[in-house]
């Protein structure tokens, strides 16, 4: 739709309405069969990451030891419970998104930020890699005032680490996501650990190559 334009986010009066009802899903994970939705264990805590295709993060993340599920979805935007054909759209100012349940007794937020951080390249605005997009862009979506702390401690140490190795500034959106119940929104069942479902499928995902030094500066 942005015809060599550079992709812009709409505006919410320009957003698609959207719909009342969530769109079908799986109802547990394909590759370990935990919950998507919950019940999640007592003590486990949620991340929201955005880093282009959600295909190819959501396989970083499920391998993580500790990680006890994800799933894909739509997060950053204003239309409720949009469809991946909408969000593809850029008209609802959603990016492709994975939440991240995990066991903070075996990885901490910070572990996740490395991994976010590293697996990507968090410089190229609306886009990563060939796929551009609203739908592609950087985001962090925090659940607390602490996730948020870390999140922008961890930006600011990988943006010195990237001038160190003369890349660009970092463009990642960072900011509290707010209810999982309204801000979150699953994709459809097909996305679910897609490229545990088809061996060989699409994944354009690459980091930078500079290594992310979080450590007691971000703890």
């Amino acid at each position: 739709m942005f015809f060599g334009r550079t992709p812009k986010l709409v505006d919410p009066d320009e957003a698609l309405v959207g719909r009342v009802d969530a769109i079908p899903t799986a109802e547990s994970h394909h590759v370990n069969g935990t919950p998507l939705k919950g019940p999640f264990p007592t003590g486990a805590k949620i991340a929201v990451f955005g880093e282009g295709c959600f295909w190819g993060v959501e396989r970083i993340f499920w391998q993580v030891p500790g990680v006890i599920t994800t799933a894909v979805g739509y997060a950053g935007g204003h239309t409720p419970n949009p469809t991946y054909e909408e969000v593809c759209s850029g008209r609802t100012a959603h990016t492709e998104a994975v939440l991240v349940v995990f066991d903070p007794e075996v990885v901490s937020y910070s572990d996740l930020l490395r991994v976010f951080w590293e697996s990507h390249d968090p410089t190229q605005g609306m886009r990563q890699g060939n796929d551009i997009g609203t739908q592609y862009r950087s985001a962090i979506y925090t659940l607390d005032d602490e996730q948020l702390r870390l999140a922008l401690a961890s930006r600011e140490l990988y943006e010195g680490a990237l001038a160190n190795a003369g890349r660009s500034v970092i463009t990642t959106e960072v900011r509290p996501l707010g209810s999982l119940d309204g801000h979150f929104f699953y994709a459809e069942d097909y996305h679910q650990q897609y490229l545990a479902k088809v061996v060989g499928g699409y994944c354009g995902l690459g980091g930078t190559g500079v290594s992310c030094p979080i450590g007691l500066d971000t703890d």
